[in-house]
């Protein structure tokens, strides 16, 4: 009798073991493939408005900041827990600062549906935002309810189900599985979680594999380019860029975190106004610049990336884009719709690698480039390792490994000295502050 329970125990253990496996790896399918599917509408999106903009330039007047005010509606009213990049609120959850009530409102589907949605009225309107971080939080709130939905209820399962969505997220969008990954532990777990790390590591595989399949193509995010190492100069321009581009980016970021708090009573008050106020000032820098601030930024980052490496770089950005673009990314994050930093933070990069170029041999264009685009990203989040990978695996190119990785952790240290908090912990305080008040 007792070898029969005894049996009959390790067969449910094994059924419970391997249910938790598909639901995790399903799971992770399920985000890739919504989030391929997310990147292709952003493109149309941003298409679409460009399009009309290119036609009839005046219409971003009237498109962007009315489309902004519609957007903040639609938050407020249907999808309240949407707003932002989405990553503070997956911060949130992972933390279980609020309680499970606060988690199943922050991860509900209801909310993901609108982050899709709203992301993509934004980018129609012209608005500076990347689908990254509503990526992050969509494929957190699909993990999350799944293992809700199924029983999954041990606290470290939930905890590593928002994990492996948040991860496979990133993975998935930007098809780089290795910063998935080190998104995951190094930016939302703040932790090396031991208990789900292998399950972790197969998700963010899966998603990324997933979005492969529904692109067509192993596609690189902005190609792949060849970048010089002439070590007589390129250690200068590590240091240039990682002082520069993390002083630049801790800015950015420190804008965003204190104007947000002292907006806030303001936002409570009169958010329509202040959407079309900052939806106006997004139409006027994209007219500045001749439409180069308007939506994620790929599109610019992905000619100076690829324009250098040609050595054609005539009628590429504007010497002043790196700022435009910051300028136009804050304006567009203070209103409150769904939308991200990193395309955006990204296409910052590119351009201050691009300025910084001019400093150096044309030889090393490319590779100031990119280190630009890694000191920057890494000033605004942080998070030295998830950024250097991601640059990277995005241009598939490991010849100035060192030189990156080197970048990112002076970009770092630099930024600390303008923003003591990384952005998304700070701007999950916001957030949490932001409830205590409302209430």
């Amino acid at each position: 009798m007792r070898h029969y329970i005894r049996r009959h125990k390790n067969q449910y253990l094994q059924f419970k073991k391997w249910k938790t496996r598909i639901i995790f790896w399903g799971g992770a399918v399920f985000v890739g493939l919504v989030a391929a599917l997310f990147a292709l509408s952003a493109d149309f999106a941003e298409h679409s408005f460009l399009t009309i903009y290119q036609r009839w330039p005046i219409l971003a007047f009237c498109m962007t900041p009315l489309g902004l005010m519609l957007t903040v509606y639609l938050t407020r009213r249907f999808f309240p827990g949407a707003e932002g990049s989405g990553i503070p609120q997956t911060i949130i959850a992972i933390e279980d600062k609020g309680g499970p009530s606060l988690t199943d409102r922050l991860l509900s589907i209801r909310v993901a549906i609108g982050k899709v949605l709203l992301s993509l009225i934004g980018l129609f309107c012209g608005a500076s935002l990347g689908r990254e971080g509503p990526t992050v939080h969509i494929g957190a709130a699909i993990m999350y309810n799944l293992g809700k939905y199924t029983h999954l209820s041990a606290r470290y399962m939930k905890r590593g189900l928002i994990l492996t969505g948040g991860g496979a997220g990133v993975a998935a969008a930007f098809n780089t599985p290795l910063a998935g990954i080190m998104f995951a532990i190094e930016e939302l777990a703040r932790e090396f979680d031991r208990r789900n790390i292998g399950m972790i590591l197969i998700g963010v595989i899966l998603a990324g594999m997933t979005a492969i399949s529904v692109h067509q193509s192993n596609y690189n995010y902005y190609g792949s380019v060849s970048a010089e190492a002439d070590l007589s100069l390129l250690w200068l321009a590590v240091v240039v860029s990682g002082v520069l581009g993390g002083l630049l980016g801790g800015g950015f970021s420190q804008i965003l975190i204190i104007s947000g708090r002292k907006l806030r009573p303001y936002t409570q008050k009169n958010p329509y106004r202040l959407a079309f106020f900052f939806g106006l000032a997004v139409a006027v820098l994209g007219v500045i610049s001749g439409g180069q601030v308007y939506g994620t930024g790929y599109i610019e980052a992905q000619e100076i990336v690829s324009c250098t490496g040609s050595g054609s770089c005539e009628n590429t950005v504007d010497f002043l884009y790196p700022l435009y673009k910051l300028a136009a990314t804050t304006a567009t994050y203070l209103t409150g719709i769904p939308g991200g930093i990193f395309a955006p933070s990204l296409a910052s990069g590119a351009g201050l690698g691009s300025d910084l170029s001019l400093l150096f041999p044309a030889s090393l264009a490319t590779t100031v480039v990119l280190l630009g685009m890694v000191g920057y990203f890494s000033g605004v989040v942080q998070t030295p390792v998830t950024a250097f990978i991601i640059v990277m695996e995005m241009v598939d190119n490991q010849d100035i490994v060192f030189a990156l990785m080197a970048t990112s952790l002076i970009a770092t240290g630099a930024s600390k000295f303008v923003c003591k908090k990384p952005i998304y912990v700070a701007l999950a305080e916001n957030f949490m502050n932001a409830l205590k008040t409302h209430k």
